[in-house]
């Protein structure tokens, strides 16, 4: 079993296991108050294998099963037999980091609370557009035709991720998927630069 497939096992079983137990969920979710009063940093873990309900689930994890198969082959390919270590310390780092933001604002704050994959899975996706920045990604029920190279869905997905954190107040964490996203082009350029030589010349050829 591919590890990305063991992280959807793991989040599937841990959020499902919780629907029904909201003693449970109050424990391990994300809240910054809780946190800061109770010194409870485990939180910032087991918030990212929680979910709110079975269609927040399914979508995380079938967007984590698209790109996270590809991309834990990519960390294998360029880092060798310490690849699928540097792919879980990834998702693992961007659950926590794409939650930072979110907990110096709101640290006093004992009415917040969030959960969720999101973060993880959007470093996920901006590692595979790392690797394949010129490779289309598709939209669920829109015709195949209509797919975009994976560069300029990262630009457009930046851009609407910041818009709307600072615009919207849909209870949705905007923040974690913009710093997420951020996270997980940059842990790979950290651990080999000349990574962004690549992405360059792909873009440049795909022009």
């Amino acid at each position: 079993m591919s590890i990305t497939l063991l992280i959807i096992v793991v989040t599937g079983f841990i959020s499902i296991t919780s629907f029904g137990n909201q003693n449970m969920m109050q424990q391990l979710v994300f809240s910054p108050y809780a946190i800061k009063r109770k010194k409870e940093w485990f939180r910032f873990i087991t918030s990212g294998f929680l979910h709110v309900n079975w269609m927040h689930l399914i979508l995380n994890m079938y967007v984590l099963f698209l790109f996270g198969t590809v991309t834990e082959a990519y960390f294998s390919y360029h880092f060798d037999a310490a690849g699928v270590t540097l792919y879980v310390v990834m998702y693992l780092l961007a659950i926590i980091l794409s939650e930072v933001y979110s907990y110096v604002r709101h640290r006093d704050n004992p009415s917040y609370a969030s959960l969720g994959a999101s973060g993880a899975v959007s470093a996920v996706v901006f590692a595979s557009i790392l690797f394949l920045p010129d490779h289309d990604i598709h939209f669920i029920f829109l015709p195949r035709e209509w797919g975009i190279p994976g560069y300029v869905f990262g630009i457009l997905y930046l851009t609407y991720s910041m818009y709307m954190a600072k615009n919207a107040n849909d209870n949705i964490g905007h923040y974690a998927h913009f710093f997420g996203a951020l996270f997980g082009f940059v842990f790979p350029l950290f651990l080999k630069p000349s990574l962004i030589t690549e992405f360059i010349q792909q873009i440049s050829h795909a022009n």
